[in-house]
């Protein structure tokens, strides 16, 4: 039993490193050539094959019965890949061993009338798994991988001995437990990224001696050759380690990256001519202007004429003719009224209402004769320096806001506040205050 489930897991540890190679095979993108590679490690497999207790190690008389009679053994297995060439797996396996024609009685009708059948009823053993030809030079995924495997096992097992004549030392026996060592070998064939076919042959060497029914001085073996599929577990498309041949990889990414530079150096060099060529003609000058080609906007400029940086000819500018303002005593005095008649809400930037009719008077004045006006603010030095130029120019905008919505531009209106720096009076009385608290209007 335990050679079947050794064999059943080889199947399946070989179908799911083929299955994982191919898909190695199709992944070849180069800019993922060196990242960390994700594999199948793990596989199951079913089995079934003949069961006999012949096996080449057996000698000349072929252990207690003399003919072989094979019957059909069924077995499985899960296996974990440790390294390419290395699993640890479980196997199964169930059925019976017979044989017949004991060589303990005299040649004759009891000799032909003696047989055993051993019925296992389970087995397990874990075993090692040595792939021996995933070291190809040439293919990353290996389409033939065989193996040699090696383990221990538990079963439980009875015999049922048959004879027309007793048997010397045999007897039926009820189930017994008992240790084997499994030792087999075989090969694996790939058939799809996540399927092996495998075909192996284990021997089980019993560490009892009636395992037949007939004890006697050597411990029995029996043999259990089989068949089955072994299926890959794990992400889709990625290889399966067992199948996988590092080296063939290696040489197989060592290539295309070669390739790759040879491309890309290739397409370097015809990029450096292009652009060596191209800068040869961008920056030739075909006017003799001293403008580039590239640079220049007026190609073809006649000789000797003077251009500009686009290497297009320079244009003398027009004079312009500015009309000249003239600002009459009338007009003046208009201001003159709008600034004695100007307050504000004490400590705001609130115009009163009774100075709205010299303003309205200004701002006529500024649409009529499109003057520019610059108001500067002014405050004496009571309070803080930032408080004053912030009031300041707070009365100017002030201003310079009512003047724009009775019609005047804003673009000739130019408003400053310049707080208590500009005095035109004492600030140490009552009077000298009242007069450095002022808005100024400045037509030109």
């Amino acid at each position: 039993m335990k050679a079947t489930i050794t064999k059943s897991a080889l199947v399946l540890s070989l179908v799911g490193l083929s299955t994982s190679l191919f898909a190695q095979d199709m992944n070849s993108d180069t800019t993922k050539r060196f990242d960390k590679k994700d594999f199948r490690t793990w596989s199951i497999g079913l089995n079934g094959g003949m069961l006999t207790h012949y096996t080449p190690f057996n000698g000349g008389s072929n252990g207690d019965f003399a003919t072989p009679q094979e019957s059909w053994g069924y077995g499985g297995y899960i296996k974990k890949q440790i390294l390419p060439g290395f699993g640890i797996q479980a196997d199964f396996l169930a059925g019976k061993v017979k044989g017949f024609r004991s060589n303990a009685l005299p040649t004759g009708a009891a000799t032909d009338n003696s047989s055993f059948e051993t019925r296992i009823d389970w087995s397990a053993a874990v075993s090692a798994n040595f792939t021996i030809a995933n070291l190809s030079l040439n293919q990353k995924r290996n389409f033939i991988s065989p193996y040699v495997t090696a383990g221990a096992g538990y079963m439980s097992s009875s015999a049922n001995v048959q004879s027309t004549v007793a048997i010397p030392n045999g007897a039926s026996t009820p189930y017994d437990e008992n240790w084997f060592v499994p030792i087999g070998a075989g090969l694996k064939l790939g058939v799809s990224k996540g399927v092996n076919i495998d075909l192996g042959y284990t021997v089980n060497f019993m560490k009892t001696n009636n395992f037949d029914g007939v004890a006697t001085g050597a411990n029995d073996r029996f043999s259990y050759a089989h068949a089955g599929l072994e299926i890959a577990l794990g992400k889709k498309g990625t290889s399966q380690l067992q199948n996988y041949s590092a080296i063939a990889a290696l040489r197989e990414e060592s290539a295309a990256e070669s390739a790759e530079l040879r491309r890309a150096l290739s397409t370097a060099e015809q990029n450096r001519m292009r652009d060596q060529e191209q800068y040869a003609k961008d920056m030739a000058d075909d006017d003799m202007d001293g403008v580039a080609n590239k640079f220049d906007k007026c190609p073809g400029t006649a000789a000797n004429t003077v251009v500009d940086g686009a290497g297009c000819p320079l244009v003398a500018p027009k004079p312009v003719i500015r009309e000249k303002v003239i600002i009459t005593e009338a007009d003046r005095k208009v201001v003159g009224e709008a600034i004695s008649n100007l307050e504000f809400d004490l400590g705001k930037a609130t115009i009163k209402a009774k100075s709205y009719a010299t303003l309205n008077r200004v701002a006529a004045l500024l649409v009529e004769k499109n003057f520019s006006l610059k108001l500067a603010g002014h405050t004496d030095n009571t309070g803080s320096m930032a408080l004053n130029l912030s009031l300041s120019k707070d009365r100017a905008e002030a201003v310079k806001a009512y003047l724009v919505s009775q019609g005047a531009n804003p673009s000739t209106i130019e408003a400053t506040g310049y707080g208590p720096n500009q005095p035109i009076a004492t600030n140490k009385t009552a009077a000298g205050r009242q007069q450095n608290r002022r808005v100024e209007f400045s037509l030109f």
